[in-house]
């Protein structure tokens, strides 16, 4: 298969089951003969294996990145090179009205991530990774499934997106394994999975949330502090005895309130981003937090570990045949959750022959 020398290098096929799986399920099937599709994941080393799947079952692949998603430039060189275009928005809508006059449709499906191609027009229509790029699909007119409104992507966001983050600070040089005091913002499945990393590395974590939307069963089965993101006296004064910060909210400007903010430029906390958004706001400088508040685990070679994304990657792929074997049958548009059952085969496939089973049993309850 293409890219077999880079993939056989870095990595061995317990990493990345799913994906394999799919590979050699449509190089038989071939499910996406004649159709170009779009895919606008973070072009790194491990997306390789993404693209590999779906150039296996006949996609003419075209590869996205837009709105400063981070990318491998060595890795767009790759793809380049293979003859696999790596466009912007900007000439994706061109190619969109060139092919609209001669009768044509430019893209068949488009795989997106964080909303950066919701201005174009597939045949068959969507399928959005993250739940930050939901936002852009709430009124589309296309369908659109979301491969962050199920189980397998906690996978990503609670098991590697929270090491990850762990593995970025350990690359910079810091030391949090004697105590450190870190104040997590976000509770959700994110910042759960900073809060597990960081226990497991023996740092002292408090947790500011929405304490509105009730209790969170992680959090106290895990004994963590919680303070509610609306005391901002309580806020600042975490905020100015902390080690580190680090935001994994969702919500862009989350911390912009003038006492977090003053908090936070006075405290000689180390700030990071872990959200696609900017979650400090304009009152912090870019400067002031590291990788210039883009998240933090993308200053890495692999952001996150295959291992940990290979079942969001799998899924993302599948339910974009998903869509070509549905079109004349359903024309809802507007956001969908995937099938519970492609959900539970990718699962199935992940716990079975991949290398994390043991954690994801462990992150399930189970």
């Amino acid at each position: 298969m293409i890219f077999d020398e880079i993939v056989n290098d870095a990595y061995e096929e317990r990493e990345y089951p799913a994906l394999l799986a799919l590979a050699r399920e449509w190089e038989v099937a071939r499910p996406f003969d004649g159709l170009r599709v779009l895919v606008a994941t973070p072009v790194f080393r491990n997306t390789l294996l993404q693209y590999r799947a779906l150039i296996a079952g006949g996609a003419d692949l075209v590869v996205g990145v837009a709105g400063g998603m981070p990318c491998d430039p060595g890795i767009v060189e790759t793809l380049r090179e293979n003859g696999i275009p790596v466009i912007g928005l900007q000439e994706a809508l061109e190619m969109e009205v060139r092919c609209a006059e001669s009768g044509d449709c430019a893209f068949d499906l488009v795989l997106d991530c964080a909303g950066q191609f919701a201005a174009c027009h597939p045949r068959f229509g969507f399928v959005e990774l993250t739940r930050s790029g939901v936002q852009f699909y709430e009124k589309s007119e296309h369908q659109v499934y979301v491969a962050d409104s199920g189980i397998v992507k906690r996978i990503e966001t609670c098991l590697g997106t929270g090491e990850g983050y762990v593995r970025a600070l350990a690359q910079l040089g810091y030391d949090f394994y004697d105590g450190k005091k870190f104040v997590v913002f976000g509770s959700g499945k994110v910042g759960q999975g900073i809060v597990l990393q960081l226990l497991r590395s023996g740092a002292n974590v408090h947790v500011v949330t929405d304490c509105s939307r009730g209790a969170n069963p992680f959090l106290d089965a895990n004994c963590v502090p919680v303070t509610d993101c609306n005391d901002l006296d309580a806020v600042a004064s975490l905020v100015r005895g902390a080690d580190f910060v680090v935001t994994a909210t969702g919500v862009k400007g989350a911390l912009d309130r003038p006492q977090v903010v003053e908090a936070l430029l006075a405290s000689g906390a180390v700030l990071a981003n872990m959200g696609v958004e900017d979650e400090y706001g304009p009152g912090v400088p870019a400067s002031r937090v590291l990788a210039e508040k883009k998240p933090l685990n993308f200053i890495l070679e692999e952001p996150t570990h295959l291992k940990y994304i290979d079942a969001s990657l799998a899924l993302h792929a599948a339910l974009g045949e998903q869509l070509v074997r549905e079109a004349a049958a359903n024309k809802n548009a507007g956001p969908m959750d995937p099938p519970s059952e492609l959900e539970q085969r990718i699962l199935s496939m992940t716990m079975q022959d991949g290398l994390i089973g043991a954690e994801i049993a462990e992150m399930m309850g189970w």
